[in-house]
């Protein structure tokens, strides 16, 4: 592994990934820490647990054995993510009969994966908000889900999911439209509506620290 690190956290990573890609295990599991948890909370909510795992080892192994260059702006966060991105693809496809059709600005992660394991949230705005992000399709959750639990932006985005920075906009509109609407068909009372929508951006912020936290107890 390189012995100094950039100040640069983006410049590090490359660094890291080349290293890696040179045979060198040590910067591959210093990379495997760095992004674990953010390959998590990508496949969370949208595949079984058992299979979120594996996602993740193929992940970062599709990463290495590819081999390749890194281009744009995103960089290896950039780059890990839209190889995620195919593989959950890939994973789906998988899971459809042969000539079934998989257009996943349609269908959405509760119709492809009926049976999940506990939805974790401290609060009833965080279940609620979790459950109905499955409910939207899928291209529209994902993009939500970089946006609010990721912090990344339009450019990044785009460049994840190979789409024009326009479509990432109008996707993003549509996903909180959406989700908005599933919000008031799952919702127990007007009284979790209300707080649900009144501070949505931080209930979907504050996911990006719970949904890999064990459930608080009883």
């Amino acid at each position: 592994m390189p012995s100094a690190q950039s100040d640069d956290p983006a410049t590090d990573d490359l660094a890291l990934f080349a290293a890696w890609q040179s045979g060198d295990r040590q910067a591959g599991e210093a990379l495997f820490e760095r992004y674990y948890d953010a390959l998590a909370r990508f496949f969370h909510n949208k595949v079984s647990e058992s299979a979120t795992s594996d996602l993740i080892q193929n992940t970062f192994l599709a990463c290495v054995e590819g081999r390749a260059r890194i281009v744009g702006t995103s960089g290896f966060r950039g780059y890990l993510f839209g190889v995620a991105h195919n593989l959950l693809r890939r994973h789906y496809r998988g899971r459809r009969n042969e000539g079934d059709s998989l257009d996943l600005d349609h269908i959405s992660a509760s119709e492809l994966e009926p049976s999940m394991s506990q939805i974790l949230g401290a609060r009833q705005e965080q279940r609620l908000l979790l459950e109905a992000l499955r409910r939207i399709p899928i291209d529209c959750q994902i993009i939500c889900e970089l946006h609010y639990w990721e912090q990344l932006g339009t450019s990044e985005i785009a460049e994840i999911l190979g789409v024009p920075g326009g479509t990432v906009k109008s996707r993003l509109q549509r996903g909180r439209r959406l989700l908005e609407e599933q919000l008031a068909l799952l919702a127990s009372s007007k009284e979790l509506l209300h707080t649900t929508l009144s501070n949505l951006e931080k209930w979907a912020a504050d996911l990006r620290h719970r949904v890999l936290a064990p459930p608080d107890p009883a």
